[in-house]
């Protein structure tokens, strides 16, 4: 028996993603999908403009889309891939309504109350559904999955820690398909990059620390590391890239900082699981997007040119596939985890 399971936004880009993702999952199935108020009562695959692959799924093509009502949904885990403004009025509905909410939207991720979770560096964090739960009088709850840069990012933080990392400096180089469809304008991306991305910078530097802080039993003590990022827009498709540069609190050698990647270990008996969480490649010029995105099918991130910079200091790239390890696939890896974990 499959747990049964809702997509809120189901026309958009994630939402598209989620769909593709769960189209053969072996412990969930689609029961609903729901979108704005003017597509309701429309088959799926009428009203959607898909775009991620050749055809639309089979299983969903003529299903009917529903209102954004919690009343009108038989499912055990809802997925968002709502916009924030619009995540923030509707995933509360459903949560207070009994439904377990795996939200891919920036609306909850830093509420006291609510858990960010990356599931092979914070599965701990789930304790605070108790506490959402009591604070809020809610039968139902919200977990987030952090911004899609960010979790490229801490994946390769988190192994660091033991090693004393003190202070993070990261530059990105983003996906189009991070901007939603149609996203930029192609006269202003072709031939160039963009330098600033709207909030992008903030999420980065803040939801890392609430990641790898500590669970306290009512809440999540941040870490005490920096981050400062600079983001940036590049004509690609898919696969965020970012250089980082790790500073530590002593000598740190390459080799302890490529054993530690190497040694990070995914969550056992979770479908949408990578058998390697980070990838470490020894050529002088990877990872690339075209070439290393789909690594683990899309749920790995890929690690290169770890090299020293300075004596207590060590840079690298790393890349991700941003609508599946830093989207879609990110929330089903936290549904999943909560089936594990006996929470839905």
């Amino acid at each position: 028996m499959k747990y049964k399971v809702a997509v809120l936004g189901a026309t958009g880009m994630v939402g598209q993603k989620f769909i593709q993702l769960l189209e053969n999952h072996p412990w969930f199935e689609i029961s609903a999908l729901m979108a704005s108020e003017r597509r309701v009562g429309k088959a799926y695959g009428d009203e959607v403009e898909w775009l991620i692959s050749s055809d639309v799924p089979e299983n969903v093509r003529d299903m009917e889309m529903l209102p954004m009502d919690p009343r009108n949904v038989d499912a055990d885990i809802v997925f968002s891939a709502l916009p924030a403004d619009i995540a923030r009025e509707v995933e509360p509905k459903f949560a207070q309504e009994g439904f377990a909410v795996a939200s891919n939207a920036s609306a909850f991720r830093m509420e006291e109350d609510v858990p960010l979770v990356i599931p092979e560096v914070n599965a701990e964090h789930l304790g605070l559904i108790d506490v959402q739960k009591r604070n809020r009088g809610w039968d139902g709850f919200i977990v987030t999955n952090p911004n899609c840069t960010t979790i490229m990012l801490v994946l390769t933080l988190k192994p660091l820690l033991d090693l004393g990392l003190a202070k993070v400096n990261v530059a990105t180089m983003q996906a189009l398909s991070g901007a939603g469809y149609p996203g930029v304008p192609s006269m202003s991306v072709i031939d160039n990059v963009l330098p600033f991305i709207r909030g992008e910078e903030d999420k980065v530097e803040t939801e890392p620390l609430k990641l790898l802080g500590k669970f306290t039993g009512s809440g999540i003590d941040f870490a005490s590391i920096t981050v400062s990022a600079s983001c940036h827009r590049v004509p690609v498709i898919d696969g965020h890239l970012e250089a980082v540069f790790a500073e530590f609190g002593g000598n740190i050698e390459v080799n302890d900082v490529i054993e530690a990647f190497r040694s990070f270990k995914p969550i056992e008996g979770l479908p949408t699981s990578p058998e390697e969480v980070i990838v470490v490649r020894d050529e002088p010029d990877r990872p690339q997007p075209r070439l290393d995105r789909d690594a683990g099918n899309g749920m790995s991130v890929v690690v290169g040119r770890v090299r020293k910079d300075g004596d207590s200091g060590i840079k690298y790239l790393v890349l991700g596939h941003n609508t599946v390890r830093g989207a879609a696939g990110a929330s089903i890896l936290n549904a999943e985890l909560m089936v594990k974990e006996k929470l839905i």
